[in-house]
């Protein structure tokens, strides 16, 4: 397997897909990419739902989607993405997909003559040039599209997401936070949301509102609460809990949230893209996690922690509880617990591998 002279690539183009959390994570990657290669042209291939994340982002020549896993157009779209991508002339093809699919396309352009001289992805094998150390399907997908662009000699440093909102959003967010006294490390954003598709991600607003409570009698000035249409209901019985609570839902949208959460002295919430988003603030996070296992879903970054009661039943992915003891994994993460964390959690001293009493394991 011969070395990629990086100096000579022109053309490059980045294959990343889905889901929105594992889009913004490979952020991180994309910034290593355009560091590694500054003097290539560098266009990324998403899906149309993430086209929008990348609109005012300067690392990419070209954004495009063409919708290849469509139900209705999918053998149409897939020879239009075809004819994209050897119209492109890409010199190099990092694909951080974790699903055969994009290796089946770009299989099909190497048999027809068509494919990128060099090409890496997740998967390794054929049609790939170059092997990626980490292969494991089962493992996070940071590592993994990590070691795809170690295996062409590109350096990881980056720790967490990178996205540019448009220039008119950042000052929308100030003038918010200046709006409600979101002061400079005086506030904590809480995400109470996931999907209404899987409720057992949830902590439960009378949690996050008792939560709150706690937090603003041991002297957080304001709780800025975040979240989208699924959590209409649970946000607004959260900022019941006193005058203090600012209530954001529905005023903000998916790249504001780093701008408003990177003023915050930390920020707390469920299992959800939300955190995936808040994390490219930089600012000490901790995720709750019940159903879904912290080592593969939590948000990158150095100051991320998770936190998981280590349950027979942990990790179950389920949709509906079969625990007689409902939700058991989410009720033994307590308020009480969360507050006296805060301190440790903002101060660095709240670390992967620890134990505590309940059998609450940090991540």
């Amino acid at each position: 397997m011969k070395a990629v002279r990086l100096e000579r690539i022109r053309r490059v183009l980045v294959i990343k897909w889905s889901a929105l959390g594992d889009v913004v994570i490979a952020s991180a990657l994309m910034e290593d990419i355009a560091r590694a290669l500054p003097h290539a042209e560098i266009h990324l291939n998403t899906q149309p739902n993430c086209v929008g994340l990348f609109a005012h982002d300067p690392r990419f020549a070209e954004v495009w989607a063409i919708d290849v896993r469509s139900k209705t157009h999918r053998w149409a779209n897939s020879l239009a993405w075809l004819k994209k991508v050897r119209a492109g002339r890409y010199d190099l093809v990092i694909d951080l997909q974790r699903s055969d699919h994009s290796r089946f396309l770009l299989a099909l352009l190497w048999l027809t003559g068509g494919a990128p001289r060099i090409r890496v992805g997740n998967r390794g094998g054929f049609p790939y040039t170059h092997q990626p150390r980490v292969r494991d399907p089962e493992a996070h997908a940071f590592p993994m599209m990590q070691s795809v662009l170690q295996a062409i000699g590109i350096p990881t440093p980056t720790a967490h997401p990178v996205l540019h909102p448009a220039p008119e959003r950042l000052a929308a967010v100030a003038a918010m936070r200046a709006k409600h006294g979101l002061e400079e490390g005086r506030y904590v954003v809480l995400l109470p949301g996931a999907a209404a598709a899987h409720p057992l991600k949830r902590w439960g607003a009378a949690r996050f509102a008792e939560l709150a409570l706690r937090l603003h009698e041991e002297g957080v000035q304001k709780i800025a609460v975040v979240g989208g249409p699924d959590e209409v209901e649970d946000c607004a019985a959260i900022a019941r809990a006193g005058d203090y609570v600012v209530n954001l839902n529905g005023q903000l949208q998916l790249l504001d949230i780093a701008p408003l959460c990177a003023g915050a002295s930390a920020i707390i919430g469920n299992d959800t893209g939300t955190a995936h988003f808040a994390s490219a603030a930089g600012r000490p996070l901790l995720v709750l996690c019940g159903p879904t296992d912290p080592r593969r879903v939590k948000p990158i970054g150095r100051s991320v922690i998770a936190v998981q009661a280590q349950l027979p039943c942990r990790n179950c992915y389920a949709k509906t509880c079969s625990n007689p003891d409902r939700q058991a994994c989410m009720k033994a993460i307590t308020p009480e617990w969360v507050a006296a964390r805060l301190p440790e959690l903002v101060a660095g001293d709240l670390t992967p591998g620890q134990e505590w009493p309940g059998g609450l394991r940090t991540f």
